[in-house]
């Protein structure tokens, strides 16, 4: 698609309305060039869960573009749902611990909505993608000994794929990032689509 905005590229960078470290290394594993603006919006867990991280992705992106002027920006929210309970951040052991619990020899999904501004302001993209986890049972020094380690803080159902949690997914169906935090193929593909790139990978 052909769009009236100048592209993504490394004068003209995506803006990643994102603290994540998680999605920083997604986008710089693809070398995409971005940079980023961490966003205000505060997150919460009430609401359908499709609407609620579509919902959250478009605000981050949209409080983004009042402080970073014309630019392709990238807002995204990631959650895990089990059953009909969405399952925020941890805030503090008991949380972890009841979380990993619930989560414990069962399947559950997780839902990355992201949100793309063109630069007039936008909504140029909106898309949620789901993944299927397996987590294999978990003991209870296992539970203990994985909280321990703080890795679940910060993660949406208080584990991380990519990291030591890895050890308790016994499979997945569908995105192996969009469980990391970003869903990179379905990205892509929409900045394709939309305009803000011509062609990907980029030239190095």
């Amino acid at each position: 698609m052909n769009s009236p905005f100048e592209q993504i590229g490394r004068k003209n960078p995506l803006i990643l309305a994102s603290a994540s470290p998680r999605r920083k290394r997604l986008l710089e594993q693809a070398r995409l060039p971005f940079k980023i603006e961490v966003s205000q919006i505060l997150e919460e867990t009430l609401g359908e869960p499709e609407e609620l991280c579509l919902r959250l992705a478009r605000e981050k992106a949209v409080d983004v573009s009042f402080r970073t002027g014309p630019s392709w920006i990238l807002g995204a929210d990631t959650i895990v749902v089990m059953g009909d309970k969405i399952l925020g951040k941890p805030v503090d052991k008991k949380d972890a611990l009841g979380m990993l619990s619930l989560l414990s020899g069962k399947m559950h999904r997780v839902m990355t909505g992201f949100c793309i501004l063109a630069p007039s302001g936008t909504s140029a993209h909106l898309e949620t993608v789901s993944t299927i986890v397996t987590v294999k049972e978990l003991g209870e020094n296992e539970l203990e000994a994985y909280v321990d380690t703080g890795e679940p803080f910060g993660k949406a159902g208080g584990y991380a794929i990519q990291g030591i949690g890895s050890f308790m997914v016994e499979s997945i169906s569908g995105s192996y990032t969009n469980v990391v935090g970003l869903p990179l193929c379905a990205v892509i593909k929409a900045l394709l689509r939309v305009g803000a790139l011509e062609r990907f990978p980029l030239p190095s």
